[in-house]
C-alpha cells in the first residue's frame, strides 16, 4: 500500500461521506480516525504528516464504508457522549440527542439540590436520563426502566464504568413495575414519530431500533399511556416530564389537562423547536 498521512486520510474520507445528507462528513471521518488511534482531535493538527500504517490504513477504510452506507458514527465507535457522560451504546438502544438534554436540563430545575426523591427513566435504553440525574442528584434513587434486555443491560455497564450507583434497573413495560402513589417523577424520551413517517426510512434512523422511535399513526400511542399511567403513580405534587415530536406540544399539552395535570409546561430545545411537555399532579391525594 502507497503511504497514506493523517491529512490525506481525513481528506479521502470527507469526500467519500460527503453524498451522506446527514453527515458532517469531516467531523465523522475526524470522529472515526480519532477512535482507531484513539487519540484526541488534538493529535490530527499536531502531527498532520503522520503516516499510517498498513494495517492503521485497512481498518480505517473499513470504519469509513461502513459510515458511507449511513450507518451512525455511535454505533461504530460504540460511544456517544450525553450530560458530559461518555456512554456506551449499541444499536439495541437509541443514539443520545442533544435536545435530550433539555429533559434532563428542566427536571433539574424542578428536582431540589438536596432531595431524596423516587424518579423513574422509562424506556431508559443506554440510561443517558437517569444517569444525568443520578450524577446531578446523588441524594435521590433513579429507576431505569426498559422492556428491553439487551438496553438494559448496556445502561447497567455505562452505570458501572462511570461509577454511579443511586440507579435500580427494571426490565418491564412502562410503569408496570410501580405500586400507585410511589414516585416523585417519571421521565421519559418515549417513541413519538409516526409509523407512516417517510424519515423512519432514512438516514441515521435507520439502524436504531424501531420500537423506540415509531408510536402509532399519530406517534402518540405511548405518549398517552405515560400520561395516564403516570397519572396514578405519582405522588402529589409529582411531576411527569417527556420529550415529543418538535409538532406535538399542543396536543401533548392538552391530553395532560385532559388527564387532570395542573403547570402544565412546555419547553423548546436548542432549536427553537417545542421539546419537553411537563404536568404536575395536584397536592391532593
Amino acid at each position: 500500500m502507497s503511504a497514506l498521512t493523517l491529512q490525506q486520510a481525513l481528506r479521502q474520507a470527507t469526500q467519500q461521506l460527503t453524498h451522506l445528507s446527514d453527515a458532517e462528513p469531516r467531523f465523522d471521518a475526524e470522529v472515526l480516525l480519532c477512535h482507531l488511534l484513539q487519540k484526541n482531535p488534538s493529535h490530527l493538527i499536531a502531527w498532520p504528516d503522520k503516516v499510517l500504517n498498513d494495517a492503521q490504513k485497512q481498518a480505517y477504510t473499513t470504519l469509513i464504508n461502513r459510515r458511507a452506507t449511513g450507518e451512525p458514527v455511535a454505533y461504530i465507535t460504540g460511544q456517544r457522549e450525553f450530560w458530559s457522560l461518555e456512554l456506551q451504546v449499541t444499536p439495541a438502544t437509541l443514539i443520545p440527542r442533544p435536545e435530550t438534554e433539555i429533559l434532563v436540563e428542566q427536571a433539574l430545575v424542578h428536582i431540589p439540590k438536596e432531595a431524596q426523591w423516587q424518579i423513574a427513566d422509562l424506556g431508559t435504553g443506554s440510561g443517558a436520563i437517569a444517569l444525568a440525574i443520578a450524577s446531578e442528584r446523588p441524594h435521590c434513587q433513579l429507576y431505569a426502566i426498559d422492556m428491553s434486555a439487551e438496553a438494559l443491560a448496556v445502561a447497567k455497564q455505562n452505570a458501572k464504568r462511570l461509577n454511579i450507583h443511586n440507579i435500580n434497573f427494571l426490565h418491564s413495560h412502562w410503569l408496570d413495575a410501580f405500586s400507585t402513589k410511589s414516585l416523585n417523577m417519571v421521565l421519559s424520551n418515549p417513541p413519538y414519530i409516526e409509523t407512516s413517517d417517510p424519515h423512519l426510512c432514512q438516514g441515521d434512523v435507520r439502524f436504531e431500533p424501531a420500537s423506540a422511535l415509531s408510536s402509532g399513526v399519530d406517534g402518540l400511542d405511548d405518549i398517552r399511556i405515560l400520561i395516564a399511567s403516570a397519572a396514578q403513580t405519582l405522588l402529589p405534587n409529582g411531576w411527569l416530564m417527556m420529550e415529543h415530536g418538535y409538532n406535538q406540544a399542543k396536543v401533548v399539552m392538552d391530553l395532560l389537562r385532559q388527564q387532570g395535570y395542573c403547570n402544565v409546561e412546555d419547553y423548546a430545545d436548542y432549536a427553537g423547536n417545542d421539546r419537553v411537555a411537563a404536568g404536575q399532579q395536584s397536592g391532593q391525594l
